[in-house]
């Protein structure tokens, strides 16, 4: 395992069309054969849509959502980056990091900013599913049962802890997740629209711990890792939020909001991306046939086809962040390790040997090749 001693991947040429969602392009970029172009600047047509707006102008409403939020939030660049592609894409996002990294901040001031309902559980072991969706219960007035809808009827929902619930709680989350709807003796309701489940977890505690099931783990779009603030953002927190914290202000509806998410579901994919995002997905399956077969014993199972689909739906709304109006190999690889990492399930061997799933995949993308993209290729949804 020599070769995967912290390789990075190659760094392609800088994005101009990225900023100001720019920082993830510090993880490097994907390699691809040479004379490859990803066709790095800004369509200058627009995409259809049904609320008739532009790539640009999509991505001048997305940057003031951003600047709103870090008017509160300092730092965590990637993880309000990734909130607002899981909004984009309508995937939930599962939050790890250590307590007190502005994650439950984050995800209510996302909320106000968007002008959307906030709704915060805390899970913990004694948690029953009518909690979280509601019951049934006698109105002796009326002789009759009527049912109680519980607290997720919300356009954001924070599980806080999530891996605290039992199975039961976990079981209703699903429903939610997978079907966006709570059925309650024999009625179902819809879920409010947009609807995303955001949940966080305490990466260090295993006393009180369940493990979340694999399938509710691949109904998360994408798990993001929260690390510590670097020392100068830690004393710009000192001085923004010492005495109050700031608030913020609604900055668009959530008719635009759905606009867009329209606009995201018809950026343009060519089929060298989508091959891209095939053979990255390939690799954790087979990696012997993709050029890695010291991975073979490293991997347990590959990811599920809902990962492929994950990097395509990511990477179109990294690429309406970005203004453009079609996705490139880089929109994908910037996404890949927050889709891919929960779904990948390591063997016994490789967690011996003290690997994470990130390491795994930073060998598979430093030896996956991207495809070369022509201007002519991202063009082609047009005619």
């Amino acid at each position: 395992m020599d070769a995967m001693d912290d390789s990075p991947p190659t760094q392609p040429a800088p994005t101009p069309a990225a900023a100001p969602f720019s920082e993830s392009m510090q993880l490097g970029g994907p390699p691809g054969p040479a004379g490859s172009n990803y066709l790095e600047t800004p369509s200058a047509h627009t995409a259809p849509s049904g609320g008739g707006l532009s790539p640009d102008v999509a991505g001048q409403h997305l940057e003031r959502v951003l600047f709103e939020i870090k008017k509160v939030i300092v730092g965590q660049d990637q993880m309000i980056e990734r909130l607002l592609v899981g909004l984009l894409a309508r995937g939930h996002i599962l939050l790890e990091g250590l307590p007190g990294l502005a994650k439950t901040l984050a995800v209510s001031t996302m909320a106000q900013a968007i002008g959307g309902s906030f709704v915060r559980l805390q899970f913990t072991p004694d948690l029953l599913p009518s909690d979280l969706i509601g019951t049934r219960i006698w109105r002796s007035s009326e002789e009759k049962f009527d049912i109680e809808w519980g607290p997720v009827f919300a356009n954001l929902l924070l599980t806080d802890e999530i891996n605290r619930a039992p199975a039961k709680v976990q079981s209703a989350l699903l429903e939610v997740m997978a079907e966006r709807q709570v059925s309650i003796g024999g009625t179902t309701r819809p879920l409010p629209s947009p609807f995303l489940v955001l949940a966080t977890q305490n990466p260090i505690e295993s006393e009180g711990v369940y493990t979340l099931p694999e399938a509710q783990r691949d109904r998360f779009l994408m798990k993001v890792l929260v690390d510590y603030p670097s020392p100068n953002e830690e004393l710009e927190i000192v001085r923004r939020v010492g005495v109050s914290i700031p608030e913020a202000s609604q900055v668009m509806t959530l008719g635009e909001l759905e606009d867009m998410q329209t606009l995201a579901d018809r950026v343009y994919v060519d089929n060298a991306v989508a091959q891209y995002a095939v053979d990255l997905v390939m690799a954790t399956r087979e990696p012997g046939l993709r050029g890695l077969p010291e991975l073979e014993p490293m991997i347990e199972f590959g990811v599920s086809p809902r990962a492929t689909l994950g990097l395509v739906a990511a990477g179109r709304s990294l690429a309406l962040m970005r203004r453009r109006d079609y996705v490139t190999p880089q929109d994908v690889f910037d996404v890949s390790r927050d889709v891919l990492r929960h779904r990948l399930m390591l063997s016994y061997e490789a967690l011996a040997k003290g690997l994470s799933a990130d390491d795994v995949l930073n060998r598979i993308l430093t030896v996956v090749p991207a495809a070369a993209v022509t201007p002519a290729d991202q063009h082609l949804g047009d005619r």
